[in-house]
């Protein structure tokens, strides 16, 4: 792989100078740093266009998960990476949809953080199989509490989809496991996207995660699936 230009932000200054040695035998170059999201956005405003953002989300909140869509906006190309050292269901929902391509731990391995960065860097979508289990199951939110589900009138069949979208399946594959036709499919698509207020499939698949909708997989590319359609 070719060198990678990567921006870290992160609060913590011996955290940042640590993963700049750590990376040092890797394809991913720390070529920027910001201690916030506010500095970071002042260093993309300037004209720095990295490959690769790499951010700590110090709470998950509404203004962070704003904060990152800022920063999309002027980054549509970068791959962006929510490192962490928190297990949080809604922290994790958020970052998906503020536009995150992968959410990993800090006590990951240099080589196990190096080959998940190279997988985002691929076009894949990386985050911890087992924050993915409990996503996918809807047993827990991000307080660690039972999660109400709110189906919102959707009919047995739409739930259907949803689980299949969050297993990443495309329509021709929800068609074959639900035995119905592709149209059929789109219409009842279209259909629950209206009724749960979503405009895409990924916007579908976290609201699922958000209700207690789970898939029948529990993998680490099951939502990032869901997200590539």
């Amino acid at each position: 792989m070719d060198s990678v230009r990567a921006f870290l932000i992160d609060s913590n200054k011996l955290f940042r100078e640590g993963l700049k040695r750590l990376l040092d035998d890797s394809p991913f170059q720390i070529v920027a740093e910001a201690g916030n999201l506010r500095e970071a956005l002042g260093s993309v405003e300037s004209g720095l266009r990295p490959q690769l953002v790499l951010l700590d989300l110090q709470n998950g909140g509404d203004e962070e998960a704003d904060g990152m869509r800022r920063l999309r906006a002027f980054l549509p190309e970068t791959r962006m990476v929510i490192l962490t050292s928190d297990l949080c269901t809604r922290r994790l929902a958020n970052a998906l949809e503020a536009g995150a391509d992968g959410y990993l731990m800090k006590d990951l391995s240099s080589d196990a953080l190096a080959q998940s960065l190279k997988l985002v860097m691929m076009g894949e979508k990386v985050f911890p199989t087992h924050l993915a289990a409990l996503l996918i199951s809807g047993r827990v939110n991000g307080n660690g509490t039972e999660m109400p589900v709110s189906r919102k009138g959707l009919s047995q069949r739409e739930v259907q989809i949803l689980r299949c979208l969050l297993n990443g399946d495309s329509n021709k594959m929800i068609a074959n496991h639900l035995n119905i036709t592709e149209a059929t499919v789109k219409v009842h698509l279209k259909s629950l996207l209206r009724k749960i207020n979503a405009s895409n499939r990924t916007q579908a698949a976290i609201w699922a995660l958000n209700n207690g909708i789970g898939g029948e997989l529990a993998g680490a590319n099951v939502v990032a699936a869901a997200a590539n359609q």
